[in-house]
């Protein structure tokens, strides 16, 4: 519950309580708190009890934590049932982003690499940005017989195309 309070902001809790309720009053403060938290988890933990039991046998291994969205997601990509362990160690994501930033600036991706790649997806596409009908993204193409108009011209935005 306060994992991520260091010591420093416990000492201030500390003497900011003292402060307020005084030196006196600070032990019956702390026995309430302490009192109000023990009858607020006992009541927790009856309602969790009194769910599982009127859920059945069928959710005996139901888990309230599960209801995280982060813990449920976590959950079902650590099942193996769906075989997405062997999707997510057969894809190397620092591999795919230098081949695709190597194929805008231009770059010839190394042929070790290209022949690594044969079960990944994108290896069709790499195989064939690396043949020869390679295009260099990097430049702009130059129209053969437009010379009067500018090389930075661009064509006008059309509002029904987006």
């Amino acid at each position: 519950m306060f994992n991520d309070i260091g010591a420093l902001e416990l000492v201030t809790l500390v003497v900011l309580a003292v402060l307020v309720f005084g030196p006196d009053k600070l032990p019956k403060v702390i026995q309430d708190v302490t009192r109000t938290i023990r009858k607020i988890r006992e009541f927790s933990d009856s309602a969790k009890q009194d769910i599982r039991q009127e859920l059945g046998p069928e959710f005996k291994d139901f888990e309230f934590e599960d209801l995280n969205p982060k813990t449920f997601i976590r959950k079902q990509l650590d099942n193996d049932e769906l075989g997405l362990k062997e999707i997510r160690n057969g894809f190397d994501l620092k591999k795919e982003m230098a081949e695709v930033t190597d194929a805008v600036h231009g770059r010839d991706a190394e042929p070790s690499s290209s022949g690594s790649s044969a079960g990944s997806p994108s290896s069709g596409s790499s195989s064939a940005a690396s043949g020869g009908g390679r295009v260099d993204m990097s430049k702009k193409p130059e129209k053969p017989g437009k010379t009067d108009k500018p090389a930075d011209d661009r064509p006008p935005f059309d509002m029904d195309a987006t």
